[in-house]
């Protein structure tokens, strides 16, 4: 059976909901593996209608550049990180327990998709290390956020320091810490990957490198 996870995403991003039609949802997989396979600064409309079989002009019906369909992926996986984290921890009780879950979904690759109509959560999940800071370094992100297109992941970080909170309740800066290792987590990802000298990774530990970063870093910050 093909089925698939939909968000409602805010509706200040889109020209038209991509959840509306089939169309619109080949528009954003296709985007999400065309971005993951050229970078976002190579990445343009044309090259999207090109690989899709369609005109420039259909996909301006939905999305008005190409920043606003990078704002609509990014959407749409903050949702479902919160998604899966609430669903994950749903049984839980230690705060610590919850935060070291945490970490490991920060940490870690997305499930696999579950069906062709499924947007690619391993392409997802790289887009978001090496492009998701693109979306709110702009010079517009005042007038962006008057939107309240950042409120996805403005909830996950509310959430994550809950938990910090719950754990640690005379701590002073729990949404700041939330944040930090969200960023964190993406930027020593990369490094590990593309700029290894940035980090303590070696070729041993490579692959849980930066969870056992985070790890150290958010229990050493709360001791």
């Amino acid at each position: 059976m093909d089925y698939q996870i939909t968000f409602k995403v805010n509706d200040k991003i889109y020209l038209r909901d991509p959840e509306s039609s089939d169309l619109g949802r080949q528009i954003v997989k296709s985007g999400i593996d065309l971005i993951y396979e050229l970078g976002f600064e190579h990445f343009t409309f044309k090259k999207l209608a090109l690989k899709m079989g369609t005109t420039e002009a259909t996909i301006y019906r939905y999305f008005e550049n190409k920043h606003r369909l990078l704002l609509y992926i990014l959407n749409w996986y903050w949702s479902y990180i919160e998604f899966l984290l609430i669903f994950q921890l749903q049984n839980v009780k230690e705060p610590k327990a919850k935060l070291k879950m945490i970490v490991q979904l920060l940490t870690n690759e997305l499930p696999e998709s579950t069906g062709q109509l499924d947007y690619n959560k391993n392409f997802l999940y790289q887009i978001i290390i090496a492009e998701s800071s693109k979306a709110y370094l702009v010079k517009e992100v005042s007038t962006i956020n008057k939107d309240e297109v950042f409120k996805p992941y403005k909830d996950l970080c509310a959430h994550i320091a809950k938990v910090i909170s719950d754990y640690k309740p005379n701590y002073k800066f729990p949404t700041s810490l939330s944040s930090t290792i969200i960023e964190t987590s993406h930027s020593q990802q990369f490094f590990a990957t593309f700029l290894p000298r940035l980090t303590d990774a070696t070729k041993t530990n490579k692959k849980e490198y930066t969870a056992l970063f985070i790890d150290e870093l958010l229990f050493k910050v709360l001791a």
